[in-house]
Protein backbone atom coordinates (compact mmCIF):
# COMPACT_ATOMS: atom_id res chain seq x y z
CA UNK A 1 0.00 0.00 0.00
CA UNK A 2 1.24 3.10 -0.85
CA UNK A 3 1.89 5.63 2.20
CA UNK A 4 0.30 8.67 2.72
CA UNK A 5 1.50 12.01 1.70
CA UNK A 6 1.41 15.45 3.17
CA UNK A 7 1.57 18.11 1.46
CA UNK A 8 5.38 19.22 1.98
CA UNK A 9 5.83 15.72 0.74
CA UNK A 10 3.74 15.64 -2.40
CA UNK A 11 5.83 14.05 -5.09
CA UNK A 12 6.33 16.76 -7.99
CA UNK A 13 7.36 15.41 -11.09
CA UNK A 14 7.00 18.34 -13.71
CA UNK A 15 7.47 17.37 -17.39
CA UNK A 16 5.36 19.72 -18.91
CA UNK A 17 8.30 22.59 -16.79
CA UNK A 18 10.73 20.92 -18.68
CA UNK A 19 9.58 21.81 -22.19
CA UNK A 20 11.07 24.95 -23.88
CA UNK A 21 10.04 28.27 -22.10
CA UNK A 22 8.16 28.66 -25.36
CA UNK A 23 5.47 26.56 -24.25
CA UNK A 24 4.54 28.65 -20.88
CA UNK A 25 5.19 31.65 -18.42
CA UNK A 26 6.48 30.96 -15.21
CA UNK A 27 4.51 32.60 -12.87
CA UNK A 28 3.71 32.17 -9.19
CA UNK A 29 -0.31 32.91 -8.38
CA UNK A 30 -1.06 35.92 -6.73
CA UNK A 31 -2.57 35.58 -3.06
CA UNK A 32 -5.62 37.14 -2.06
CA UNK A 33 -5.59 40.06 0.31
CA UNK A 34 -7.75 38.35 2.43
CA UNK A 35 -6.79 34.88 4.07
CA UNK A 36 -8.47 32.01 1.62
CA UNK A 37 -10.32 29.76 3.67
CA UNK A 38 -11.42 25.99 2.72
CA UNK A 39 -15.17 25.86 1.34
CA UNK A 40 -15.14 22.01 0.41
CA UNK A 41 -12.36 19.40 -0.32
CA UNK A 42 -13.33 16.47 -2.16
CA UNK A 43 -11.68 13.23 -0.66
CA UNK A 44 -11.64 11.35 -4.20
CA UNK A 45 -9.47 13.25 -5.51
CA UNK A 46 -7.32 13.45 -2.79
CA UNK A 47 -7.08 10.02 -2.89
CA UNK A 48 -5.62 10.12 -6.30
CA UNK A 49 -2.80 12.05 -4.60
CA UNK A 50 -2.46 9.63 -1.98
CA UNK A 51 -3.10 12.69 0.24
CA UNK A 52 -3.23 11.80 3.42
CA UNK A 53 -6.84 13.07 4.39
CA UNK A 54 -6.04 14.80 7.64
CA UNK A 55 -3.71 17.17 5.59
CA UNK A 56 -6.85 19.05 4.50
CA UNK A 57 -7.84 20.17 7.77
CA UNK A 58 -4.30 21.84 8.39
CA UNK A 59 -4.35 25.64 7.76
CA UNK A 60 -1.88 25.23 5.19
CA UNK A 61 -4.10 23.09 2.72
CA UNK A 62 -6.25 26.53 2.00
CA UNK A 63 -2.84 28.52 1.88
CA UNK A 64 -1.27 26.20 -0.72
CA UNK A 65 -4.52 25.79 -2.83
CA UNK A 66 -5.87 29.25 -2.10
CA UNK A 67 -2.76 30.49 -3.89
CA UNK A 68 -0.53 31.89 -0.72
CA UNK A 69 1.97 29.14 -0.58
CA UNK A 70 3.75 26.87 -2.65
CA UNK A 71 5.30 23.75 -1.18
CA UNK A 72 8.52 22.00 -1.94
CA UNK A 73 9.04 20.70 -5.73
CA UNK A 74 5.91 22.82 -7.70
CA UNK A 75 7.21 24.93 -10.69
CA UNK A 76 4.08 27.10 -11.08
CA UNK A 77 3.60 28.03 -15.06
CA UNK A 78 1.28 29.19 -16.98
CA UNK A 79 0.43 27.32 -20.37
CA UNK A 80 0.48 28.88 -23.54
CA UNK A 81 -2.23 27.77 -26.17
CA UNK A 82 -4.35 29.67 -29.07
CA UNK A 83 -7.68 28.24 -30.69
CA UNK A 84 -10.93 28.89 -32.53
CA UNK A 85 -13.81 30.66 -30.29
CA UNK A 86 -16.82 30.27 -31.90
CA UNK A 87 -15.32 29.41 -35.50
CA UNK A 88 -13.09 32.79 -35.00
CA UNK A 89 -8.92 32.04 -34.72
CA UNK A 90 -7.57 33.97 -31.51
CA UNK A 91 -3.46 33.79 -31.87
CA UNK A 92 -2.88 33.96 -28.69
CA UNK A 93 -4.95 32.87 -25.32
CA UNK A 94 -2.88 30.84 -22.80
CA UNK A 95 -3.89 30.01 -19.27
CA UNK A 96 -5.53 34.16 -18.42
CA UNK A 97 -6.70 32.88 -14.70
CA UNK A 98 -4.97 29.14 -14.03
CA UNK A 99 -1.37 28.28 -13.21
CA UNK A 100 -0.74 25.02 -13.30
CA UNK A 101 1.38 24.30 -9.88
CA UNK A 102 2.79 21.12 -11.04
CA UNK A 103 2.69 17.18 -11.37
CA UNK A 104 2.23 15.31 -8.90
CA UNK A 105 3.07 11.16 -9.44
CA UNK A 106 1.18 9.14 -7.05
CA UNK A 107 2.08 5.35 -6.12
CA UNK A 108 0.44 3.67 -8.92
CA UNK A 109 2.83 5.95 -11.20
CA UNK A 110 -0.36 7.67 -12.68
CA UNK A 111 0.60 11.52 -13.26
CA UNK A 112 -1.81 14.43 -12.29
CA UNK A 113 -2.10 17.78 -13.31
CA UNK A 114 -2.49 20.57 -9.99
CA UNK A 115 -4.21 23.34 -11.92
CA UNK A 116 -5.07 26.15 -9.64
CA UNK A 117 -7.92 28.23 -11.60
CA UNK A 118 -8.28 32.13 -10.84
CA UNK A 119 -4.93 32.05 -9.39
CA UNK A 120 -4.58 35.39 -10.49
CA UNK A 121 -2.85 37.09 -13.30
CA UNK A 122 -0.32 35.76 -15.80
CA UNK A 123 1.21 36.89 -18.86
CA UNK A 124 -1.75 35.54 -20.90
CA UNK A 125 -4.56 37.22 -19.11
CA UNK A 126 -4.89 40.09 -21.59
CA UNK A 127 -7.94 42.22 -19.85
CA UNK A 128 -8.70 39.97 -17.28
CA UNK A 129 -8.10 40.17 -13.81
CA UNK A 130 -6.82 36.80 -13.59
CA UNK A 131 -9.80 35.42 -10.76
CA UNK A 132 -12.42 33.41 -10.33
CA UNK A 133 -15.57 34.30 -8.65
CA UNK A 134 -17.90 32.01 -5.97
CA UNK A 135 -20.30 31.59 -8.32
CA UNK A 136 -18.06 29.69 -11.16
CA UNK A 137 -15.75 27.91 -9.10
CA UNK A 138 -18.97 26.10 -7.51
CA UNK A 139 -20.46 25.55 -11.18
CA UNK A 140 -17.10 23.28 -11.84
CA UNK A 141 -16.47 21.87 -8.74
CA UNK A 142 -19.93 20.48 -8.47
CA UNK A 143 -19.93 18.99 -11.95
CA UNK A 144 -16.57 18.14 -12.88
CA UNK A 145 -17.50 15.57 -10.08
CA UNK A 146 -20.86 15.20 -11.64
CA UNK A 147 -20.01 14.08 -14.54
CA UNK A 148 -17.06 11.68 -13.01
CA UNK A 149 -20.13 9.91 -11.34
CA UNK A 150 -21.96 9.84 -14.08
CA UNK A 151 -18.63 7.44 -15.67
CA UNK A 152 -17.91 10.38 -17.99
CA UNK A 153 -13.85 11.76 -18.61
CA UNK A 154 -13.42 14.68 -17.12
CA UNK A 155 -11.31 16.33 -15.04
CA UNK A 156 -11.68 16.14 -11.06
CA UNK A 157 -12.02 18.68 -8.58
CA UNK A 158 -9.58 18.48 -5.47
CA UNK A 159 -10.60 21.41 -3.73
CA UNK A 160 -12.82 24.78 -3.53
CA UNK A 161 -11.08 28.09 -1.80
CA UNK A 162 -13.03 30.37 -0.82
CA UNK A 163 -11.56 34.34 0.30
CA UNK A 164 -13.39 37.57 0.82
CA UNK A 165 -11.88 39.51 -1.83
CA UNK A 166 -14.16 41.31 -4.26
CA UNK A 167 -13.92 40.33 -8.33
CA UNK A 168 -15.54 42.42 -10.67
CA UNK A 169 -17.86 41.05 -13.14
CA UNK A 170 -21.66 41.88 -13.83
CA UNK A 171 -21.75 42.44 -10.44
CA UNK A 172 -19.61 42.61 -7.41
CA UNK A 173 -18.76 38.81 -6.20
CA UNK A 174 -16.19 37.19 -4.02
CA UNK A 175 -13.33 35.26 -5.66
CA UNK A 176 -12.52 31.76 -4.93
CA UNK A 177 -10.08 29.39 -6.33
CA UNK A 178 -10.40 25.65 -7.51
CA UNK A 179 -7.98 23.27 -8.08
CA UNK A 180 -8.71 21.10 -11.44
CA UNK A 181 -6.94 17.56 -11.59
CA UNK A 182 -6.24 15.99 -15.49
CA UNK A 183 -3.53 13.49 -16.44
CA UNK A 184 -2.95 16.44 -18.53
CA UNK A 185 -4.60 20.12 -19.61
CA UNK A 186 -2.83 20.17 -23.40
CA UNK A 187 -5.54 21.15 -25.38
CA UNK A 188 -6.13 21.33 -29.16
CA UNK A 189 -5.05 24.78 -29.34
CA UNK A 190 -1.78 23.85 -27.65
CA UNK A 191 -1.22 22.31 -31.13
CA UNK A 192 -2.67 25.22 -32.80
CA UNK A 193 -0.71 28.44 -31.49
CA UNK A 194 2.80 26.32 -32.91
CA UNK A 195 1.28 25.92 -36.37
CA UNK A 196 0.23 29.11 -37.08
CA UNK A 197 3.40 30.74 -35.62
CA UNK A 198 5.15 27.98 -38.05
CA UNK A 199 7.31 26.68 -35.00
CA UNK A 200 7.00 23.39 -36.58
CA UNK A 201 10.14 22.28 -34.36
CA UNK A 202 7.87 23.21 -31.20
CA UNK A 203 5.14 21.62 -32.65
CA UNK A 204 6.51 17.98 -33.07
CA UNK A 205 8.11 18.31 -29.94
CA UNK A 206 4.29 18.87 -28.52
CA UNK A 207 3.56 15.97 -30.41
CA UNK A 208 6.22 13.63 -28.92
CA UNK A 209 5.88 14.65 -25.84
CA UNK A 210 1.66 14.03 -25.55
CA UNK A 211 2.73 10.18 -27.32
CA UNK A 212 5.28 10.30 -24.92
CA UNK A 213 3.63 11.12 -21.95
CA UNK A 214 -0.24 9.52 -22.48
CA UNK A 215 0.08 7.28 -25.66
CA UNK A 216 3.38 5.44 -25.00
CA UNK A 217 2.64 2.60 -27.24
CA UNK A 218 2.83 4.55 -29.95
CA UNK A 219 6.16 6.01 -29.35
CA UNK A 220 7.88 3.54 -31.68
CA UNK A 221 5.48 3.46 -34.42
CA UNK A 222 6.81 4.84 -37.71
CA UNK A 223 3.03 6.39 -38.52
CA UNK A 224 2.78 7.82 -34.88
CA UNK A 225 1.24 11.02 -35.35
CA UNK A 226 -1.38 9.67 -37.85
CA UNK A 227 -2.06 6.60 -34.91
CA UNK A 228 -1.85 9.55 -32.39
CA UNK A 229 -4.40 11.52 -34.15
CA UNK A 230 -6.98 8.56 -34.71
CA UNK A 231 -7.28 7.96 -31.16
CA UNK A 232 -7.83 11.32 -30.42
CA UNK A 233 -10.36 11.30 -32.82
CA UNK A 234 -12.01 8.22 -31.37
CA UNK A 235 -11.85 9.64 -27.62
CA UNK A 236 -13.50 12.48 -28.43
CA UNK A 237 -16.16 10.66 -30.63
CA UNK A 238 -16.96 8.64 -27.07
CA UNK A 239 -16.83 11.57 -24.96
CA UNK A 240 -19.42 13.41 -27.21
CA UNK A 241 -21.61 10.18 -27.77
CA UNK A 242 -21.90 10.15 -23.43
CA UNK A 243 -22.78 14.06 -23.33
CA UNK A 244 -25.64 13.31 -26.15
CA UNK A 245 -26.91 10.45 -24.26
CA UNK A 246 -27.12 11.74 -20.42
CA UNK A 247 -28.42 15.10 -22.38
CA UNK A 248 -25.69 17.45 -21.13
CA UNK A 249 -24.52 20.67 -23.49
CA UNK A 250 -20.90 21.71 -22.99
CA UNK A 251 -21.85 25.44 -23.78
CA UNK A 252 -18.46 26.82 -25.00
CA UNK A 253 -16.81 24.33 -27.52
CA UNK A 254 -13.78 25.97 -28.57
CA UNK A 255 -10.60 24.33 -29.67
CA UNK A 256 -8.86 25.72 -26.38
CA UNK A 257 -11.83 23.79 -24.70
CA UNK A 258 -10.94 20.43 -26.11
CA UNK A 259 -8.41 18.03 -24.40
CA UNK A 260 -6.46 15.80 -26.13
CA UNK A 261 -7.06 12.92 -23.84
CA UNK A 262 -10.87 13.41 -24.96
CA UNK A 263 -12.13 14.44 -21.04
CA UNK A 264 -14.56 16.51 -20.29
CA UNK A 265 -12.35 19.96 -19.87
CA UNK A 266 -13.21 23.90 -18.75
CA UNK A 267 -17.14 23.97 -17.06
CA UNK A 268 -18.69 27.52 -17.84
CA UNK A 269 -21.96 27.55 -19.44
CA UNK A 270 -22.51 24.04 -19.19
CA UNK A 271 -26.13 22.44 -18.91
CA UNK A 272 -28.16 19.69 -18.25
CA UNK A 273 -31.46 19.29 -20.01
CA UNK A 274 -34.29 19.59 -17.99
CA UNK A 275 -37.26 19.37 -20.70
CA UNK A 276 -35.87 17.34 -23.77
CA UNK A 277 -35.50 20.14 -26.44
CA UNK A 278 -32.19 19.25 -29.38
CA UNK A 279 -31.44 22.60 -29.76
CA UNK A 280 -30.82 23.26 -26.20
CA UNK A 281 -28.61 26.13 -25.85
CA UNK A 282 -27.42 26.41 -22.58
CA UNK A 283 -24.82 29.51 -22.75
CA UNK A 284 -27.01 32.82 -23.05
CA UNK A 285 -23.88 34.61 -25.35
CA UNK A 286 -24.06 31.60 -27.92
CA UNK A 287 -26.51 34.23 -29.82
CA UNK A 288 -26.49 32.01 -33.10
CA UNK A 289 -26.70 28.58 -31.46
CA UNK A 290 -23.52 27.07 -32.50
CA UNK A 291 -22.81 25.25 -29.46
CA UNK A 292 -26.38 23.75 -29.13
CA UNK A 293 -26.97 20.58 -27.91
CA UNK A 294 -27.60 18.86 -31.25
CA UNK A 295 -24.70 20.71 -32.51
CA UNK A 296 -22.02 18.85 -30.69
CA UNK A 297 -21.25 15.98 -32.30
CA UNK A 298 -20.67 18.20 -35.71
CA UNK A 299 -18.62 20.90 -33.60
CA UNK A 300 -16.26 17.84 -32.69
CA UNK A 301 -15.61 17.18 -36.29
CA UNK A 302 -15.27 20.48 -36.69
CA UNK A 303 -12.78 21.47 -33.78
CA UNK A 304 -11.23 17.43 -34.82
CA UNK A 305 -10.35 19.59 -38.58
CA UNK A 306 -8.87 22.12 -36.82
CA UNK A 307 -6.01 19.88 -35.26
CA UNK A 308 -5.34 17.85 -37.82
CA UNK A 309 -4.88 21.10 -39.87
CA UNK A 310 -1.53 21.44 -37.11
CA UNK A 311 -0.33 17.67 -37.78
CA UNK A 312 -0.30 18.11 -41.56
CA UNK A 313 4.17 18.74 -41.33
CA UNK A 314 3.77 15.97 -39.39
CA UNK A 315 2.01 13.36 -41.03
CA UNK A 316 0.11 12.26 -44.60
CA UNK A 317 -3.40 14.63 -45.35
CA UNK A 318 -4.90 11.59 -46.95
CA UNK A 319 -4.00 9.27 -43.85
CA UNK A 320 -4.96 12.56 -41.25
CA UNK A 321 -8.74 12.60 -43.46
CA UNK A 322 -8.71 8.82 -43.19
CA UNK A 323 -8.66 8.79 -39.52
CA UNK A 324 -11.04 12.06 -39.32
CA UNK A 325 -13.01 10.02 -41.73
CA UNK A 326 -13.98 7.19 -38.90
CA UNK A 327 -15.18 10.36 -36.39
CA UNK A 328 -18.92 9.77 -36.80
CA UNK A 329 -19.63 6.34 -37.58
CA UNK A 330 -17.70 6.44 -33.49
CA UNK A 331 -20.05 8.70 -32.32
CA UNK A 332 -23.12 7.14 -34.02
CA UNK A 333 -21.96 3.50 -32.78
CA UNK A 334 -21.25 4.92 -29.10
CA UNK A 335 -24.53 6.53 -28.97
CA UNK A 336 -26.48 3.78 -30.43
CA UNK A 337 -24.76 1.45 -27.62
CA UNK A 338 -25.58 3.49 -24.88
CA UNK A 339 -29.05 4.19 -25.66
CA UNK A 340 -29.53 0.36 -26.38
CA UNK A 341 -28.15 0.22 -22.56
CA UNK A 342 -31.13 3.35 -21.52
CA UNK A 343 -34.06 1.35 -23.49
CA UNK A 344 -32.36 -2.03 -21.27
CA UNK A 345 -32.15 -3.93 -24.73
CA UNK A 346 -29.68 -6.60 -24.24
CA UNK A 347 -29.31 -6.98 -28.24
CA UNK A 348 -28.93 -5.02 -31.54
CA UNK A 349 -31.81 -5.48 -33.73
CA UNK A 350 -33.17 -3.94 -36.59
CA UNK A 351 -35.77 -1.26 -35.83
CA UNK A 352 -33.87 0.24 -32.67
CA UNK A 353 -33.29 3.42 -34.36
CA UNK A 354 -37.02 4.03 -35.49
CA UNK A 355 -37.83 3.09 -31.98
CA UNK A 356 -35.78 5.73 -30.46
CA UNK A 357 -36.41 8.03 -32.89
CA UNK A 358 -39.98 8.08 -32.56
CA UNK A 359 -39.74 8.41 -28.55
CA UNK A 360 -37.59 11.40 -29.22
CA UNK A 361 -40.77 12.99 -31.45
CA UNK A 362 -42.99 12.46 -28.37
CA UNK A 363 -40.24 13.69 -25.90
CA UNK A 364 -40.18 16.63 -27.80
CA UNK A 365 -43.76 17.18 -28.27
CA UNK A 366 -44.90 17.10 -24.83
CA UNK A 367 -41.97 18.90 -23.39
CA UNK A 368 -40.87 15.99 -21.18
CA UNK A 369 -38.15 16.03 -19.07
CA UNK A 370 -35.13 13.87 -20.18
CA UNK A 371 -33.57 12.99 -17.19
CA UNK A 372 -36.84 11.81 -14.73
CA UNK A 373 -38.31 10.32 -17.99
CA UNK A 374 -35.26 7.88 -18.84
CA UNK A 375 -35.60 6.65 -14.84
CA UNK A 376 -38.83 5.75 -14.83
CA UNK A 377 -38.59 3.88 -18.11
CA UNK A 378 -37.32 1.45 -16.06
CA UNK A 379 -40.87 1.11 -14.44
CA UNK A 380 -42.19 0.06 -17.41
CA UNK A 381 -44.67 -3.39 -17.43
CA UNK A 382 -44.43 -5.41 -20.50
CA UNK A 383 -47.50 -7.35 -19.24
CA UNK A 384 -50.03 -7.25 -21.88
CA UNK A 385 -52.74 -5.32 -19.44
CA UNK A 386 -50.49 -2.97 -18.50
CA UNK A 387 -51.29 0.52 -18.82
CA UNK A 388 -47.82 2.27 -17.40
CA UNK A 389 -50.19 5.13 -16.46
CA UNK A 390 -47.11 6.41 -14.48
CA UNK A 391 -45.04 6.93 -17.99
CA UNK A 392 -48.28 8.03 -19.55
CA UNK A 393 -48.74 11.82 -17.41
CA UNK A 394 -46.04 13.13 -19.31
CA UNK A 395 -47.72 13.41 -22.44
CA UNK A 396 -50.01 16.00 -23.83
CA UNK A 397 -51.63 13.03 -25.95
CA UNK A 398 -50.81 9.54 -23.95
CA UNK A 399 -52.73 8.09 -26.72
CA UNK A 400 -49.73 8.49 -28.88
CA UNK A 401 -47.36 7.41 -26.07
CA UNK A 402 -49.42 4.11 -26.06
CA UNK A 403 -48.45 3.32 -29.98
CA UNK A 404 -45.12 3.94 -28.96
CA UNK A 405 -45.57 1.63 -25.77
CA UNK A 406 -46.99 -0.98 -27.48
CA UNK A 407 -44.14 -0.99 -30.20
CA UNK A 408 -41.23 -1.23 -27.00
CA UNK A 409 -43.36 -4.30 -25.24
CA UNK A 410 -42.96 -6.20 -27.98
CA UNK A 411 -39.44 -5.42 -29.11
CA UNK A 412 -38.76 -5.95 -25.14
CA UNK A 413 -41.03 -9.99 -25.84
CA UNK A 414 -38.51 -10.19 -28.52
CA UNK A 415 -35.33 -11.09 -26.93
CA UNK A 416 -37.27 -12.45 -23.75
CA UNK A 417 -36.83 -9.86 -21.21
CA UNK A 418 -37.99 -10.02 -17.55
CA UNK A 419 -38.98 -6.52 -15.88
CA UNK A 420 -36.98 -6.95 -12.91
CA UNK A 421 -33.55 -7.78 -14.58
CA UNK A 422 -34.14 -5.38 -17.06
CA UNK A 423 -34.77 -2.55 -14.56
CA UNK A 424 -31.52 -2.88 -12.81
CA UNK A 425 -30.18 -2.98 -15.92
CA UNK A 426 -31.98 0.70 -16.55
CA UNK A 427 -31.25 1.76 -13.55
CA UNK A 428 -27.56 1.24 -13.64
CA UNK A 429 -27.40 3.76 -16.81
CA UNK A 430 -30.57 6.04 -16.15
CA UNK A 431 -29.07 8.27 -13.52
CA UNK A 432 -31.85 9.22 -10.38
CA UNK A 433 -29.95 12.43 -9.70
CA UNK A 434 -28.19 15.03 -12.20
CA UNK A 435 -26.83 18.81 -11.18
CA UNK A 436 -29.68 20.53 -12.55
CA UNK A 437 -28.76 24.47 -12.81
CA UNK A 438 -31.24 24.99 -10.35
CA UNK A 439 -29.30 22.96 -7.96
CA UNK A 440 -26.22 24.53 -8.24
CA UNK A 441 -28.01 27.93 -8.28
CA UNK A 442 -29.41 27.14 -4.70
CA UNK A 443 -25.28 25.84 -3.40
CA UNK A 444 -24.46 29.42 -4.72
CA UNK A 445 -27.06 31.37 -2.84
CA UNK A 446 -26.51 29.83 0.34
CA UNK A 447 -22.63 29.95 -0.24
CA UNK A 448 -22.81 34.11 -0.98
CA UNK A 449 -24.61 33.99 2.48
CA UNK A 450 -21.39 31.74 4.11
CA UNK A 451 -23.71 28.72 4.34
CA UNK A 452 -21.30 25.99 2.37
CA UNK A 453 -23.20 22.93 3.92
CA UNK A 454 -25.25 22.47 0.07
CA UNK A 455 -21.94 22.19 -2.02
CA UNK A 456 -20.95 19.23 0.12
CA UNK A 457 -24.55 17.73 0.45
CA UNK A 458 -24.49 18.00 -3.78
CA UNK A 459 -21.02 16.55 -3.73
CA UNK A 460 -21.83 13.49 -1.92
CA UNK A 461 -24.92 13.13 -3.94
CA UNK A 462 -23.45 13.47 -7.12
CA UNK A 463 -21.06 11.02 -6.61
CA UNK A 464 -23.67 8.16 -6.80
CA UNK A 465 -25.96 9.12 -8.79
CA UNK A 466 -27.47 5.86 -9.93
CA UNK A 467 -28.19 4.88 -6.49
CA UNK A 468 -31.33 5.59 -4.26
CA UNK A 469 -30.19 7.65 -1.87
CA UNK A 470 -32.82 7.92 1.52
CA UNK A 471 -34.04 11.29 2.35
CA UNK A 472 -32.94 12.88 -1.34
CA UNK A 473 -36.18 12.46 -3.69
CA UNK A 474 -36.45 16.39 -4.02
CA UNK A 475 -33.13 16.72 -6.04
CA UNK A 476 -34.64 14.15 -8.04
CA UNK A 477 -37.92 16.09 -8.77
CA UNK A 478 -38.64 18.62 -11.73
CA UNK A 479 -37.64 22.12 -11.55
CA UNK A 480 -39.42 24.51 -10.32
CA UNK A 481 -40.32 27.20 -13.29
CA UNK A 482 -38.20 29.48 -12.57
CA UNK A 483 -35.01 27.15 -12.23
CA UNK A 484 -35.71 26.24 -16.11
CA UNK A 485 -34.68 29.34 -17.48
CA UNK A 486 -31.61 30.14 -15.96
CA UNK A 487 -29.16 32.17 -17.46
CA UNK A 488 -25.45 31.31 -18.07
CA UNK A 489 -22.56 33.24 -19.55
CA UNK A 490 -19.23 32.60 -20.05
CA UNK A 491 -18.45 33.97 -16.37
CA UNK A 492 -20.30 31.34 -15.00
Amino acid sequence: MTPYRTLETLPFDNSYARLPEAFYAKVNPTPFSALPFLISANPGAAALLDLDPREITRPEFAGVFGGRLLVPGMEPLAMLYSGHQFGVYVPQLGDGRAILLGEVKNGRGERWDLHLKGAGMTPFSRDGDGRSVLRSAIREYLCSEAMHGLGIPTTRALCLIGSDDKVYREQVETGATIVRMARSHVRFGTFEIFYYRKQHEHLQRLADYTIEMHFPDLVQAADKYVRFFAEVVERTAKLIAQWQAVGWAHGVLNTDNMSILGITLDYGPYGFMDDYDPGFICNHSDYNGRYAFNQQPYIGLWNLSCLAQTLLPLAPKDALKEAMDGYQTTVDRHYRDLMREKFGLAQQRTGDEDLLQDLKSLLVGSRVDYPIFWRELGTFSSDAGATNDRLREHFLKPERFDVWAGQYRERLRSEQSRDEDRRGRMDRVNPKYILRNYLAQGAIEKAQQKDYSEIDRLLQLLQNPYSEQAGMDTYAAAPPNWGKHLSVSCSS
